[in-house]
């Protein structure tokens, strides 16, 4: 569904990605990990044709989106969904009129329609109650789970996932990832999630891509970066190990099994 060949970007000289390549099969969900100013965002931009790349392509089903313009590239976008790190939220709407937004923008369906189908998502993240209150009234939670279903509120192909779990405490984060693995079963979405959350992020996805300096270090399964030997792998792994206790309880099941290898990096 997607896939990205030899991607080169750089900023006033700055080389941010040095020849990316990687794919997203059809109904799979990729994490993309990695250190804060290495690529991830910038990557996920381009997916999305929001950024052009200095040299390479980015193909979304077998599109490129390079060459694409104006109604082609309209076309392309609209099987797109995308989840802000910010959330980036209407301020001056209400939840439901932001969940009801490209709705009413893309579509002719009639505002009985719209808010049956806003109404749907609203309750699949949890926020039915909530549609009257505008984002300045809700948690940082709310936010993120009012822009996911925004996001799903089209039944996108492809879902693009920038951090969705920034700004807030942990188990309000993995209650968003817990969302989007559900939404991905029921949705069966293409998707990439850019995301800190390790090892959280190990148990909804199908492949794990991590990026350093510009370049992936490291591409395969959640069981297979656990048990990488990649001392560039490891140490990430490990700092994002920090918050497991040695309660054996706190551990995701499948983390359970690697516990003794995720302490002794």
């Amino acid at each position: 569904m997607i896939k990205i060949e030899d991607l080169h970007k750089s900023f006033n000289g700055v080389a941010v990605l040095k020849g990316v390549n990687l794919e997203v099969e059809n109904g799979e969900l990729l994490a993309l990990i990695g250190r804060s100013g290495y690529g991830k965002s910038v990557l996920l931009k381009h997916v999305a044709g929001l950024l052009r790349p200095d040299r390479g392509r980015i193909l979304v089903d077998d599109q490129d989106m390079c060459r694409l313009r104006g109604r082609e590239l309209t076309r392309v976008r609209n099987r797109l969904g995308f989840l802000f790190q910010s959330g980036a939220l209407f301020d001056s709407m209400t939840i439901l009129d932001n969940v009801a937004f490209p709705l009413r923008e893309k579509t002719r369906l009639s505002e009985q329609e719209i808010r049956k189908k806003v109404m749907v998502e609203l309750e699949q993240v949890g926020l039915l109650g909530s549609e009257e209150k505008y984002p300045s009234q809700i948690s940082g939670g709310m936010v993120k789970r009012a822009s996911l279903a925004r996001a799903l509120v089209e039944e996108p192909e492809i879902m693009l996932i920038d951090e969705p779990t920034t700004g807030l405490d942990p188990l309000t984060g993995h209650t968003i990832l817990n969302l989007i693995d559900g939404c991905h079963k029921r949705l069966r979405f293409s998707g990439i999630v850019v995301t800190h959350e390790v090892p959280k992020i190990f148990e909804i996805v199908n492949k794990v891509v991590m990026l350093h300096e510009g370049r992936v270090v490291f591409i395969g399964t959640p069981e297979e970066i656990l048990s990488s030997e990649d001392e560039t792998v490891q140490a990430f792994i490990a700092a994002g190990a920090e918050w497991l206790t040695h309660d054996a309880a706190c551990y995701p099941p499948m983390l359970q099994r690697r516990k003794k290898d995720i302490h002794a990096l």
